[in-house]
């Protein structure tokens, strides 16, 4: 038996003065879209922006319902608005937004399991990675540049077939 460790790498920005015109313009787009979610139970607002291939920018926002699982999440939104109008073209970058009606989020929040993996998804689908700009209501910002870095052991596709 051996005990090995993962490590991941991700950048973090104080605030995004020190982004790139095009990410502080994605993030904006981001938290417009979560301000829109219809969050009436957890009063947690997400939004996502994503910026594709050919340079179309697709937002979505968390979509609530009283049955919890019937809900979905912004992540997703965004990313199944764009498979179903753009199936051929790849996701560049995403930037996901968080706010709260009832506690300040200071720091970014990650997605949750569900989003990580319909990211991988899209990710092997169109075999190029999608970088990953995640940010609270202030505060720093961090960026992985792969879904990978998020979900180390995703689960594939290609585990699915016999070899």
């Amino acid at each position: 038996m051996k005990k090995l460790e993962l490590k991941i790498a991700f950048t973090e920005f104080d605030n995004e003065n020190e982004m790139s015109s095009s990410e502080q313009d994605l993030l904006q787009k981001a938290r417009n879209a979560g301000g829109l979610a219809y969050a009436p139970y957890s009063n947690f607002h997400v939004g996502a922006a994503l910026l594709l291939e050919n340079g179309v920018i697709v937002t979505g926002n968390n979509q609530e319902n009283v049955a919890y699982p019937s809900g979905l999440c912004a992540e997703r939104v965004a990313m199944y608005y764009a498979g179903a109008q753009y199936p051929d073209v790849a996701i560049k970058t995403i930037a996901i937004t968080c706010k709260s009606k009832t506690f300040h989020v200071g720091e970014p929040l990650s997605p949750c399991g569900g989003c990580r993996q319909a990211m991988s998804e899209y990710e092997m689908r169109h075999k190029s990675n999608i970088r990953v700009i995640l940010m609270g209501e202030t505060g720093k910002i961090r960026v992985v540049d792969s879904i990978a870095d998020l979900l180390p052991f995703m689960f594939k596709a290609e585990e699915l077939k016999n070899n």
